[in-house]
């Protein structure tokens, strides 16, 4: 069973997907969206989803950190919605919080990566973080 995880902002979704079992997340790639002119992407998923034989998707909830809602958690359940529309497939949510900022922290740790090339990497590397908290807490 494939899922793959989606980190879905206002200008990209960050992308990633499991192994075979479930195991373990695996950043593949940044697709640039405009959501001000209804571009989501969708035609760039199709094609991963049908090369990775996607089952699920989960998507990051950005709620804020006093467990409220804002109009960011409503634009990514939208997507989710739209998701579920397009492929049949179902969409779970996966608290975010902070993954962009344990991205970003790992990056420079770790990596010692120039704030340049941060931002070319940040979104996959955050999905990659949700799926992962997500197969850790599910299977």
């Amino acid at each position: 069973m494939r899922i793959m995880g989606l980190d879905v902002g206002s200008k990209t979704v960050g992308v990633a997907i499991s192994d075979p079992l479930g195991f373990t997340a695996q950043g593949l790639e940044i697709i640039p969206i405009d959501e001000e002119k209804g571009e989501f992407g969708f035609e760039r998923l199709s094609q991963l989803v049908q090369e990775y034989k996607v089952d699920q998707f989960v998507i990051g909830l950005p709620k804020n950190m006093n467990n409220t809602s804002g109009p960011r958690v409503e634009a990514s359940q939208a997507y989710g919605a739209q998701l579920e529309e397009q492929f049949g497939k179902p969409v779970a949510y996966q608290d975010e919080r902070l993954t962009t900022v344990a991205a970003e922290r790992m990056l420079i740790e770790q990596a010692d990566v120039s704030r340049s090339k941060r931002k070319k990497v940040i979104d996959k590397l955050a999905a990659q973080l949700i799926l992962q908290n997500y197969l850790d807490r599910h299977f």
